[in-house]
C-alpha cells in the first residue's frame, strides 16, 4: 500500500474481539489528530498467541507487543511511539515474544520453542483479505498444482511428508487420500470438520478465524487430487466470527476464480459449502458428521465401511480437520522433505495446541512434535500459576488421560502419548496445580461425556452414566472399598464394547487417574477425605479462635447464615448448617477461617 510507513495489527480473535473493535475508532481519531492516518495501516487480525493476554497491539516494523491495550493507552501510544518512536515500556509485553522474527510477510516464532506451520498466517495478515493471503503465497500451492502436478503427483506429495491427521486418530492422511482416489465412483466428496467440541479447546475456531483461505486452498488440492467436485465444511454454529469469515473468504475466492467452474483455466471445477451443526460432540466423529450433513441424527455407523469407500449421501469421501487441511499448502509449496525434516520418527511437522489451566500464558501453542510437556508448560506457558506446584497435565480433551510429573519429560508424539497412558488426540492441554482434585476432575470429564453422548449403543449410554454415579458418589464421600474394583472394570468394558470413538475413549480420564493418583480415589473412600481440600462434601470450615477479632463479616456473607457470634467475640460455625461454599473464608481478612 503506498504511503504506509507503519502497520498496526489488533488481535480480534474470539478473546479480543469485544474490546478490540472498542479502541479501533479511538485509535484511528488519535491517528487523525497526530497526521498519521494516511502513513498508519490498521488491520484486525486474530490470534498472536497470548489470549490471556488481551487486547494485544503489534507494531510492524518495529516488532513491537503491547498487551491489555486500553483507550487511554492509544493517544500515547501514537504520540510517543508511532511519531517519535519511542516504545511505550509500561505496556511491553512480558509474554517472552521472540521479537527479531516477527516478519508481517513470512513466518511468524512468536515464542521460545515455538515453530508455526499451521497458524504462520494468523496474527500477521488481515483473515477478510484475500489480497493479503495472497501477498504471503496463498494460493500459490494451488497454482502449482494445477499447472504442472498430476493428481497422482499431488497424493504422493502427502504421503512422502508422512503428515498424519491432526484430528486426533493420528491416520497417515496420504493414505486416506490414496484410499479415496482409488475408490470407485463418479461422484465423490471433501469434508472439513470443523467440529471442535473439546473443553477449553479453540485450536480449530483459531486457525478459522484467522486465515480461512488456508483451509480452503488445501481443501481445492484435495478435491484435485482425489477427482472431487463438491466440499463442505461442518462447523458448529456456536462460531459466528469463524462461520462470517469462511463466508467472506469463499466468496473472494470465487470472484478471484479459485473456487467454481475451471480455476485457473484449468478445467477443474470445485464449489465449496457450509454446513452448521447444532453443537453435538458426537458429530466431530466423522460417520457422525455425515450423518448430520444428510440431515439425520448425529449418530455413528457401524465401519467398515469407512468413509473413504462410502461416506456422504454412499459415495467416496475424504474428511480432514481443520489443522490438517491448513498443512496442504505448506507441504505443496516447500516440498515433502522440508515437513518430513520437523518432528519424530513417526510424528511429522508441528501440532497446535489450546493452553489453558493453571499456567501463566494460556493461548494457542504450536510447536514441532517431540517437544516435551516440560518445555510447553514451563518454557512457553510461564510455569504454573502463583508459583504453586504442578500436578498433572491432561492431553487429548475429555478423551485423553492425565499426565503426572514423572511424564513432564515425555515428547508429545502419538505413539509416546498413547504409551503413557493418553492421547494426542485434537490438541486441548489443560494444566492441573496441586490444588486440583484428581477424582474431581475425572467427574467432570465423565459428565461431559455422559451428556454428549448420542445414546445409540448401550455401552456408552448406560455404561458413562454408571461411571458418573459411583465417582459423585466418590466424592461425597459415600464411597465403598469395592468402587475402585467396579470402576477399572467397567472402565474396560466401555472401551471394548463402544460403537464409536467418544465411547472407546470416555473412561480415559478414570483410568489414568486411577493409575496415576489412585491414592486420592483411596483417601475419599477409606478416608472420607479430599487431599487437595476441592470436593465440599467432604470438607468442615473452622474459626481459629485465637485469629478471630469478631468483625461479624464472616457471618455477613454466609448465604444460609450458619455462623453466629457477637462483635468483637469469636465466632463459630455450625457445622450441621454449612452448605461449604467458602465464601466465610475468601473474606476473612485475618486468615482466621481454614478448612480441612
Amino acid at each position: 500500500m503506498t504511503g504506509i510507513e507503519k502497520h498496526v495489527l489488533i488481535c480480534g480473535g474470539t478473546a479480543c474481539t469485544g474490546k478490540a473493535k472498542s479502541i479501533q475508532p479511538e485509535l484511528k481519531k488519535q491517528l487523525e489528530k497526530y497526521g498519521l492516518a494516511s502513513s498508519v495501516r490498521v488491520m484486525e487480525t486474530v490470534y498472536f498467541g497470548l489470549c490471556g493476554k488481551c487486547p494485544l497491539m503489534l507494531i510492524y516494523p518495529d516488532e513491537t507487543v503491547y498487551e491489555h491495550v486500553t483507550g487511554g493507552d492509544l493517544e500515547e501510544i501514537v504520540r510517543d511511539h508511532l511519531r517519535d518512536g519511542k516504545p511505550v515500556e509500561r505496556l511491553l509485553s512480558k509474554g517472552g515474544f521472540d521479537r527479531s522474527r516477527i516478519r508481517v510477510l513470512g513466518d511468524a516464532d512468536f515464542f521460545g520453542k515455538q515453530l508455526r506451520i499451521t497458524l504462520r498466517n494468523t496474527g500477521i495478515i488481515d483473515p477478510e483479505s484475500i489480497e493479503d493471503y495472497i501477498e504471503v503465497k496463498g494460493y500459490d500451492a494451488l497454482g502449482k498444482v494445477l499447472s504442472i502436478m498430476k493428481p497422482d503427483d499431488v497424493i504422493e506429495e502427502i504421503i512422502k511428508s508422512g503428515l498424519r491427521g491432526r484430528g486426533g486418530a493420528g491416520f497417515p492422511t496420504g493414505m486416506k487420500w490414496r484410499i479415496t482416489a482409488d475408490s470407485e465412483g463418479e461422484t465423490k466428496y471433501v469434508i472439513c470438520n470443523a467440529d471442535e467440541g473439546d473443553p477449553g479447546a479453540f485450536m480449530d475456531r483459531s486457525a478459522i478465524e484467522g486465515d480461512p483461505h488456508s483451509i480452503i486452498e488445501g481443501m481445492i488440492i484435495a478435491g484435485y487430487a482425489i477427482g472431487s467436485s463438491t466440499g463442505y465444511i461442518y462447523i458448529r454454529a456456536e462460531y459466528p466470527l469463524a462461520i462470517k469469515r469462511l463466508k467472506e473468504a469463499i466468496m473472494q475466492a470465487e470472484c478471484y476464480g479459485l473456487l467454481g467452474d475451471n480455476i485457473l483455466n484449468s478445467g477443474f471445477n470445485f464449489k465449496l459449502d457450509l454446513r452448521l451443526g447444532a453443537g453435538a460432540f458426537v458429530c466431530g466423529e466423522e460417520t457422525s458428521l455425515i450423518n448430520s450433513i444428510e440431515g439425520r441424527r448425529g449418530m455413528p455407523r457401524p465401519r467398515p465401511p469407512y468413509p473413504s469407500v462410502s461416506g456422504l449421501w454412499d459415495h467416496p469421501t475424504l474428511i480432514n480437520n481443520v489443522e490438517t487441511w491448513a498443512n496442504i499448502p505448506a507441504i505443496i509449496l516447500n516440498g515433502s522433505g522440508w515437513f518430513k525434516s520437523i518432528g519424530t520418527e513417526t510424528s511429522k511437522g508441528t501440532k497446535v495446541f489450546a493452553l489453558a489451566g493453571k499456567v501463566n500464558n494460556t493461548g494457542l501453542v504450536e510447536v514441532p512434535m517431540g517437544t516435551t510437556l516440560r518445555q510447553i508448560i514451563f518454557e512457553i506457558g510461564g510455569g504454573i500459576k502463583d508459583g504453586k506446584a504442578f500436578k498433572a497435565a491432561q492431553t487429548g480433551g475429555p478423551s485423553g488421560g492425565c499426565l503426572p510429573t514423572q511424564y513432564l519429560d515425555t515428547p508429545v508424539d502419538y505413539e509416546t502419548l498413547r504409551q503413557a497412558g493418553s492421547i494426542m488426540g485434537s490438541g486441548g492441554l489443560i494444566v492441573m496445580d496441586e490444588d486440583t482434585c484428581m477424582v474431581d476432575v475425572a467427574k467432570f470429564f465423565l459428565g461431559f461425556t455422559e451428556d454428549e453422548s448420542c445414546g445409540k449403543c448401550t455401552p456408552c449410554r448406560e455404561g458413562t452414566k454408571r461411571l458418573l454415579e459411583i465417582l459423585t458418589r466418590i466424592t461425597e464421600g459415600e464411597g465403598v472399598p469395592d468402587d475402585i474394583w467396579k470402576l477399572e472394570r467397567l472402565c474396560h468394558t466401555i472401551q471394548r464394547a463402544s460403537l464409536c470413538g467418544l465411547g472407546q475413549a470416555a473412561p480415559s480420564p478414570v483410568l489414568s487417574t486411577l493409575k496415576n493418583f489412585r491414592a486420592e480415589y483411596e483417601a475419599h473412600i477409606n478416608e472420607k477425605r479430599c487431599p487437595a481440600g476441592v470436593c465440599s462434601a467432604l470438607l468442615r470450615y473452622f474459626i481459629e479462635p485465637e485469629a478471630c477479632v469478631g468483625c461479624t463479616l464472616c457471618a455477613k456473607v454466609c448465604p444460609v447464615s450458619c455462623i453466629s457470634g457477637t462483635p468483637k467475640k469469636v465466632h463459630e460455625i455450625d457445622q450441621s448448617r454449612c452448605i461449604r461454599c467458602g465464601q466465610c473464608m475468601a473474606k476473612c481478612r485475618f486468615d482466621a477461617i481454614y478448612k480441612k
